[in-house]
C-alpha cells in the first residue's frame, strides 16, 4: 500500500506545496495527491513540477478536479486542462465527479447525457495516456454500488476507472469489501477518511465541507470512526500497488495525518467505534513554518 496525503486537506491553511513536500517526505508519505484549484494555480514557472516532487521521494497519485459533465460547450477545454496539469505531474489519473444529483433522482434522459459526457471525456484522456476516475459519492452515479455498476458499463470505455472513496461507499449502503471484489479491475485510487457515526456524514456536503465556517462535528481521524476499516485493508492486501490518500477535513492537520499514517504502517485497522469517538493521538513534531499556498 503506498500513501498519499491531499493538498484539499490544507486548504484553509496558509502553508506553500514546498513544505507539504517537505514535511510529508519526513512523515513518510510516498506522494502527494493535488486539488486541481491547487494545481491551476500554482504558477507555471515556479519550477515545481514531477521532477522537483521526485527529488522529495514523492510522486502524484492523482489531480483531483471537477468536470462539467453539464457543459458539453466546455468539457473539451476543462478536459485539456486537466490533461496539463496530469502531465506537469506525470501522473495517468484525474479524477471527477459524475453528476451532481444522486442516482435515485436522476431521471434517463439526464443520465444518457452524464454517459455519453464521461465517454467523450475517457477518449480524451486515453489518448493522453491518462485515466478518468469516478469518485465514489453521494449525489452522483456512483452514489451506490449497483448504479456505479451500471455507469462503467453504459460509458464502457477502458480509460474509465474508479477513485474508491471507502467511506461514501459505506454511507451508501454497501459493503466496502463487496463493493472493493465489484470494482476492483476498475479502481486507480482510495480515498480514506471517517466519521464519528453515521447520522454525522452530512457534514462532508459539498457546501459545508468547502466552507472555511463550516461545521466539522463528527469527523474523526481514521481509526476512531464509526465505519471499521480492518476487513476492507486485509480485502486490499489481494490487490498489490495499492494507492490510498488519506483525506482529511477537520482541524490539527499535520498531527492527524501523522497518526493515521502511523497507524496503517504498523498494520492497526482499528474497528467499528461507539458514536463518539476518541480525540486524536497528539505529536510533538513542530510543523513547517506557513507560508501561502496559492
Amino acid at each position: 500500500m503506498q500513501i498519499s496525503l491531499c493538498t484539499i486537506s490544507f486548504r484553509h491553511h496558509l502553508i506553500g506545496l514546498q513544505q507539504i513536500a517537505d514535511w510529508a517526505s519526513q512523515i513518510g508519505f510516498q506522494g502527494i495527491e493535488i486539488w486541481g484549484a491547487h494545481a491551476r494555480n500554482l504558477p507555471p514557472d515556479s519550477g515545481q513540477d514531477a521532477a522537483w516532487l521526485a527529488t522529495y521521494g514523492l510522486d502524484v497519485p492523482m489531480i483531483s478536479d471537477y468536470l462539467p459533465l453539464d457543459r458539453p460547450d466546455l468539457m473539451a477545454e476543462k478536459t485539456a486542462d486537466a490533461l496539463r496539469h496530469a502531465a506537469r505531474w506525470q501522473t495517468r489519473n484525474i479524477r471527477t465527479f459524475a453528476g451532481k444529483t444522486g442516482s435515485a433522482e436522476t431521471g434517463s434522459d439526464q443520465r444518457a447525457k452524464i454517459t455519453h459526457a464521461l465517454r467523450g471525456a475517457c477518449q480524451q484522456v486515453h489518448e493522453h495516456g491518462c485515466t478518468l476516475l469516478i469518485e465514489t459519492h453521494p449525489g452522483t452515479l456512483a452514489d451506490t454500488l449497483a448504479s456505479t455498476c451500471q455507469l462503467i458499463e453504459d460509458v464502457d470505455h477502458p480509460a474509465l476507472g474508479i477513485n474508491f472513496d471507502a467511506l461514501h461507499v459505506w454511507e451508501g449502503g454497501d459493503d466496502p469489501v463487496v463493493a472493493l471484489q465489484a470494482l476492483a479491475p476498475k479502481i486507480g485510487n482510495y480515498h480514506f477518511k471517517n466519521i464519528a457515526h453515521r447520522s454525522l456524514l452530512p457534514v462532508f456536503a459539498p457546501a459545508n465541507i468547502y466552507d472555511a465556517a463550516g461545521s466539522r462535528a463528527g469527523i474523526v481521524p481514521l481509526l476512531d470512526g464509526q465505519m471499521a476499516y480492518g476487513p476492507l485493508i486485509t480485502a486490499m492486501a489481494d490487490t498489490p500497488g495499492c494507492r490510498v490518500s488519506l483525506e482529511w477535513f477537520g482541524g490539527d492537520v499535520f498531527n492527524v495525518l501523522e497518526t493515521d499514517l502511523k497507524a496503517l504502517r504498523k498494520g492497526q485497522t482499528g474497528a467499528a467505534r461507539p458514536d463518539t469517538a476518541q480525540p486524536p493521538v497528539s505529536s510533538n513534531r513542530t510543523p513547517p513554518h506557513h507560508v501561502p499556498l496559492l
